[in-house]
């Protein structure tokens, strides 16, 4: 069964069981393993004002737990280039600020996509929650590494990410993220990104460096 195929099927198929209430907005932040989703939402939080990240981590077998990190060492323990490095689902709920008060949101890291089934089980259960997570979801940050698109990696370009704006785009609160813009390669194949996206919304950022991360919470805060 391929990928596009086991979305249509898995992505209605107990929602209900995906963590979250009415009270939260959610965020679920997608895309191909290495494209910087963690490093993303670790940074990200820190921009948004979080000095201890607060984890609740889903594993697989429906076991819960809370970890927390400073940032520092969250970036040392989570970030690294192996590939799959996520393989349970991480959600932490941040209060955004808006120009009055703020509003809590429950951000979700991901397991990433891949083209075809993956041959570990727990990288495919992993894979399954996330597309439950897209279907109930409000907003969906699907990050792309700009500087890998005319690459053969596991973190490059690929149907998969065509297939996930399919499914994506139907919801106001959709957006892709071109990271690794501070890279030379990233910078050249942005412009050729939003062509071959067009009509979706894509930010610049780097999930490094920070850069972007304004227009991001601008883009979060006019979707919730």
């Amino acid at each position: 069964m391929n990928l596009k195929r086991q979305m249509r099927i898995k992505i209605y198929k107990n929602a209900s069981d995906v963590e979250g209430g009415d009270i939260l907005k959610q965020l679920t932040i997608v895309g191909k393993p290495n494209v910087g989703k963690t490093l993303f939402l670790i940074n990200f939080a820190e921009f948004l004002g979080i000095k201890e990240l607060e984890f609740e981590v889903s594993a697989l077998d429906g076991l819960k737990m809370i970890k927390r990190y400073p940032i520092k060492k969250a970036i040392e323990e989570l970030v690294d280039n192996n590939i799959h490095k996520t393989r349970q689902i991480y959600s932490i709920v941040i209060n955004v600020p808006l120009n009055k008060g703020k509003k809590s949101v429950k951000f979700f890291d991901t397991v990433g996509f891949i083209d075809n089934i993956h041959p570990e089980q727990d990288i495919r259960k992993g894979i399954s929650y996330t597309l439950q997570l897209i279907q109930q979801t409000d907003i969906i940050l699907h990050i792309i590494d700009t500087s890998a698109v005319d690459k053969n990696l596991p973190n490059s370009l690929s149907e998969i990410d065509f297939t996930i704006a399919k499914f994506a785009e139907i919801k106001k609160g959709y957006c892709i993220l071109a990271n690794k813009i501070d890279l030379p390669e990233g910078k050249e194949n942005f412009e050729k990104l939003k062509l071959l996206f067009k009509g979706n919304l894509v930010i610049p950022i780097s999930a490094k460096y920070k850069k972007g991360f304004k227009e991001v919470k601008s883009f979060v805060i006019s979707s919730i």
